[in-house]
């Protein structure tokens, strides 16, 4: 008789090992290592999947792809991120901090979704009561919605084969479990094996499943890894607790980019979309104040403008201070440098501290120009023009170097008032300037910094 073996995963990567390990050697995590038993299959008795029927190959010139698979979510921000659309068949991870809307968002789209689809929602974390007081508060109430409130995953996928859903919501993978596998709902090896399930489940049967996952304390989902490599689109809700703004991005997309962002606001009746994130951006920016910029970034295919503010002060300790929010912090000591070497900017005697507004990322070259122009207003003490922005990466040498897009960045500057613009001075592409904006080329760091101030 085959004995039971015991492994040891990683719960923050899900790396397994014969044997307990203080520290992960694939993620570099400490006192991560969790026993998991494995007791071995019965004899005469051949391993089956939990769903679905034995699948047969085919020549990749019989499969066809009539009658595409891209629906609609009633949501043009979601439908964006997506990548125009959800995918039949595919498998979605919506994960994000406790309370940052993930439930609402799923819950508000199955009034859309259930136009001509049935849609079930199984909640392992509120009794149907509490999903029926949520629905109404949210005005979502069709008729080929059903909820169900279970954590354990047969009782699902008896409940799934009974209705046939077109679309399933799980609310959360780390609330369900297998009776087969011994360990505690939201361990490694339940989280995998669950997935795995809802995975199989959408590949055999061609429906589309929902799945929220909790974040841990690194602001990673929870679980293994691998959960992230099993499905479809990981996306992620982000947003300032003290902020009623939230931003989905995709961290991974099979079927679309994953540049893109959608914006939401949320209110007292759920979730709204925002469809000029722009201006929400830029509400509040301070005139005639130093130390403030906006820059113009490409979320996607999506131009956004964003403030970028920065702050020098003279240093009280022998090595200044650096401090970045919203900008990678080993870029902006780059631009530091080359800001001193190749503009004048003494900057090894003051602190410097950068923040983008509105909980936004910047992660592309266009935003280093006005990153340098923001420390250097501050730096002088100047403030640049409100109606001014900039757009231009910035080389080792001081130069700035053009960009992509750059004729969708203006026509975005150009709607939202601003007169003046900041640009490279090389660049193949054709430019079609708007009508009412001054475009100024700079070659240079100095150049650039003597329009602005």
């Amino acid at each position: 008789m085959a004995k039971a073996k015991t492994v040891f995963f990683c719960t923050n990567c899900g790396n397994e090992s014969p044997k307990w390990q203080g520290r992960c050697p694939a993620c570099g995590a400490w006192n991560t290592f969790e026993e998991h038993i494995e007791k071995p299959a019965a004899p005469g008795k051949a391993k089956s999947s939990p769903v679905g029927q034995s699948r047969r190959p085919q020549r990749i010139q019989d499969v066809t792809t009539d009658g595409e698979i891209r629906f609609s979510t009633g949501m043009g921000e979601l439908d964006r991120v997506l990548g125009g659309g959800a995918v039949a068949g595919s498998l979605v991870l919506v994960g994000g901090a406790p309370g940052i809307g993930k439930s609402t968002l799923l819950l508000q789209i199955c009034n859309s979704l259930c136009a001509g689809r049935s849609v079930l929602y199984v909640s392992g974390e509120e009794s149907e009561r509490q999903l029926k007081l949520r629905a109404q508060r949210l005005g979502v109430a069709p008729e080929s919605l059903y909820i169900l409130s279970e954590t354990r995953l047969s009782d699902i996928l008896e409940a799934v084969e009974e209705l046939k859903p077109d679309i399933l919501m799980i609310d959360s993978i780390q609330t369900l479990y297998r009776e087969e596998n011994e360990s505690s709902p939201g361990s490694v090896s339940q989280v995998k094996d669950c997935t795995m399930t809802m995975m199989q489940l959408s590949k055999s049967q061609g429906i589309t499943v929902f799945v929220v996952g909790h974040i841990n304390k690194d602001g990673n989902i929870a679980g293994p890894k691998v959960l992230e490599h099993m499905v479809d689109c990981v996306l992620y809700f982000e947003g300032d607790p003290n902020s009623s703004y939230r931003l989905l991005r995709a961290a991974k997309n099979r079927f679309g980019s994953t540049n893109e962002i959608g914006v939401f606001e949320m209110m007292e009746s759920g979730l709204e979309e925002v469809p000029n994130p722009s201006q929400m951006l830029l509400d509040g920016r301070p005139e005639g104040a130093s130390g403030t910029c906006v820059a113009c970034v490409m979320e996607g295919t999506r131009p956004v403008l964003a403030e970028v503010q920065a702050l020098v002060a003279k240093t009280m300790a022998n090595v200044p201070r650096r401090a970045s929010d919203g900008f990678d912090f080993n870029r902006m000591m780059l631009l530091l440098a080359v800001a001193e070497k190749r503009a004048g900017l003494r900057m090894g005697a003051f602190d410097a501290y950068i923040n983008v507004i509105g909980g936004l990322r910047l992660d592309e070259p266009g935003a280093d120009l006005p990153v340098v122009l923001a420390v250097a207003s501050s730096y002088r003490d100047a403030p640049i023009a409100d109606d001014l922005t900039a757009i231009g990466e910035v080389g080792l040498t001081g130069e700035i170097r053009s960009v992509s897009h750059l004729n969708q960045r203006l026509g975005e500057v150009a709607r939202l008032g601003f007169k003046k613009c900041v640009i490279p001075r090389g660049g193949s592409e054709k430019l079609d300037i708007p009508e009412g904006l001054t475009v100024y080329r700079v070659r240079n760091l100095r150049e650039a910094i003597e329009v602005a101030l």
